[in-house]
């Protein structure tokens, strides 16, 4: 890990805090700001494309390396980043979202809201703080939120997962150009319990069997490829 210096990580911990953004430490902090800067760096070696898919969140999205082949023929353009939360998402919206004027957003975020202590109702506030920041500067962007996940290694947060899920359904039902993938069902068994079967070890984090069931379920939010 690289370890940065101190006046750095001071640095970056008074910029979150002015912005209103208040990551779990110095430490995280810096390690989001580093990526953000990988991101940038990325961009500006190879320009993306305007009017791309932005797929914008925490862990879930970022570690989806086969994003690209499991939605064949969309332009996209993935900017997750791990153990993001949706405060961490409004601090750097003006250099991960709004710079690439997508033709649609798709966020995966919240769970790790949820696992740190944020309520449901806090969750929804953020989604619609986040709404509205974007478009201020994206005018009238469909934006669509895929649903907390129901890993077997948080299940014990399964009632305030499912509760924030609902809270945000609801909320997307009400209001134009917003999206809501349901994520949650299709990753039980029958019976109700998180299936095994679609998770890395950590039982946290989908394999490629559980990307597969995330892709399935947006792709018919996403148009038609192009």
């Amino acid at each position: 890990m690289q370890i940065f210096p101190r006046a750095m990580l001071a640095s970056i911990t008074l910029l979150c805090l002015a912005s209103g953004a208040l990551p779990q430490n110095a430490e995280m902090a810096a390690r989001f700001e580093k990526k953000v800067l990988e991101y940038e760096a990325a961009d500006r070696a190879t320009p993306p494309p305007r009017g791309a898919i932005l797929f914008a969140g925490d862990s879930q999205f970022y570690r989806w390396k086969t994003i690209h082949e499991d939605l064949p023929g969309y332009t996209l353009i993935n900017r997750g980043i791990d153990s993001f939360q949706f405060r961490d998402l409004l601090n750097y919206a003006d250099r991960l979202v709004t710079p690439y004027v997508p033709r649609l957003i798709v966020l995966h975020v919240g769970g790790n809201d949820v696992h740190n202590g944020r309520t449901p109702a806090q969750v929804l506030e953020d989604f619609k703080t986040f709404i509205a920041r974007v478009r201020a500067k994206v005018p009238d962007v469909p934006i669509v939120f895929s649903s907390i996940t129901p890993g077997p290694g948080r299940w014990d947060e399964a009632p305030q997962r499912k509760e924030a899920n609902r809270l945000l359904r609801e909320y997307v039902a009400t209001q134009k150009d917003l999206g809501y993938v349901d994520l949650w069902d299709a990753m039980l068994t029958k019976d109700g319990q998180p299936r095994e079967d679609i998770w890395v070890e950590d039982r946290v984090h989908p394999n490629h069997a559980g990307y597969l069931i995330r892709a399935e379920l947006t792709k018919p939010l996403l148009g038609p490829p192009k």
